[in-house]
């Protein structure tokens, strides 16, 4: 999976407030199909998600169905969250936008999208829960779940098998022994996991059955005082006790996958495109790497994992919102879900799509966990959260250091409560 592709997990930083202008309620938004010939629809999709094939096909369907124009325009991660910001306050916005999974709450409270319940009603019945909950806000759906990804374990098969290790495991403690065996039997590093791979972190807490807040009253508060919370970080910790990273550095510093590169670590955490990293940093390794699901408590139930992806939503503002609505249905049908499953290796929004990846090992690897994910915390406050310096990071390297998961908590909650409680 493409590098570009990673930016579709990173949560946004904090959201910048809009005034939404919502369309006049003219005759396009109900329309009918014989209305839509001389029309334009504008879709913002960003760069990696849409494959040129199913550009073609998709346009050439919608075309077909409605007589109408589709405009693809594609945009960059960087800035993203602005841009769409302002675009939902002006006029005259994109009519259909790619947004982040765990984005989509923050523009929805602000009243820049248009409800799709109806949408949900006719094409989502069978729709992933756990891909499908980032759509919804205020009980209301938002956008239409699109593509997703998550972590698995990449690993360095000539290490492993030096080591002896001939099955990979299926319950944590499998997986521990199996670090504890590399460690013991090789000189490589048993696995490489720096201090602040915070999304993991997360990951473990959705495993945990735990979130990251609380609410309190009418407003929400930090929640990492849980048990469940400090389990998951003990969990953590033993994971980061067979590595020799750094404990105050994140995975992209250095880039995890181009140390992993260099032949000498058993494993790594990652996102399929990274081991594309690996490869592009040293070609060799290509032939020596294998994945598999991160494992759980008991063979039955992989790990918890932070499910990053994205969401096609109706801008509110938009004339053509009947017409969008169409498109949607296009899209988000099996045919073309499924095909840009098969052709970019992410994870459809249904279950019964999940035969598109059959071959492709990272994403057969990934499926598993998809089903018992779950992303940060879906509420519009917690992008203010995640701004830097990341109180969450900090907290992992207290444990880290040696303070306990209480005293750790408590240094940073102050700071966590503050950025919750302020305004979107």
């Amino acid at each position: 999976m493409k590098r570009k592709l990673a930016a579709a997990i990173v949560i946004a930083g904090m959201m910048v407030s809009v005034s939404a202008c919502g369309g006049d309620d003219g005759d396009d938004k109900n329309a009918g199909p014989d209305s839509f010939k001389g029309q334009t629809l504008t879709v913002w999709a960003m760069d990696g998600s849409t494959p040129d094939q199913w550009v073609k096909d998709v346009t050439a369907a919608f075309e077909k169905k409605t007589g109408a124009k589709l405009k693809f325009e594609t945009q960059k991660w960087d800035g993203i969250q602005q841009k769409i910001t302002t675009a939902l306050s002006e006029s005259n916005p994109p009519d259909v936008l790619e947004v982040g999974n765990t984005q989509t709450p923050a523009y929805a409270a602000t009243g820049g999208l248009a409800d799709l319940s109806d949408l949900k009603k006719e094409i989502g019945a069978d729709w992933t829960p756990s891909v499908s909950q980032s759509s919804v806000y205020d009980g209301k759906q938002y956008a239409a779940p699109w593509y997703f990804t998550n972590r698995v374990v990449i690993y360095n098969k000539k290490i492993w098998a030096k080591a002896g290790i001939k099955d990979t495991p299926k319950t944590r403690d499998e997986f521990f022994k199996d670090l504890e065996t590399i460690g013991k039997k090789t000189d490589a590093e048993p696995i490489y996991l720096p201090g602040q791979n915070w999304y993991f972190f997360d990951g473990l807490t959705i495993g945990q059955g735990a979130d990251l807040v609380k609410k309190e009253g009418d407003k929400y508060v930090s929640n990492l005082g849980d048990p469940k919370v400090a389990k998951a970080m003990e969990i953590y910790k033993k994971y980061a006790s067979y590595s020799k990273a750094p404990k105050d550095k994140d995975e992209a510093t250095p880039q995890q996958a181009e140390v992993f590169a260099k032949g000498n670590t058993g494993a790594f955490i990652g996102m399929g495109w990274e081991a594309g990293t690996a490869v592009a940093a040293n070609k060799a390794i290509e032939k020596d790497l294998g994945y598999f699901t991160i494992p759980g408590e008991t063979p039955d139930k992989p790990e918890g994992v932070f499910l990053g992806g994205s969401n096609l939503a109706v801008a509110q503002g938009s004339e053509k919102q009947a017409l969008a609505k169409e498109f949607l249905k296009i899209a988000l049908s099996d045919q073309y879900e499924g095909q840009l499953a098969k052709l970019n290796g992410v994870i459809p929004n249904k279950k019964s799509l999940e035969s598109n990846l059959k071959g492709n090992a990272v994403a057969e690897a990934a499926v598993p966990g998809s089903a018992v994910g779950g992303t940060t915390p879906l509420i519009p406050e917690w992008g203010a959260v995640e701004n830097n310096p990341n109180p969450i990071k900090s907290y992992m390297t207290a444990v880290l250091n040696g303070k306990s998961p209480a005293d750790a908590a408590k240094q940073v909650e102050d700071e966590i409560n503050k950025r919750l409680a302020q305004q979107n």
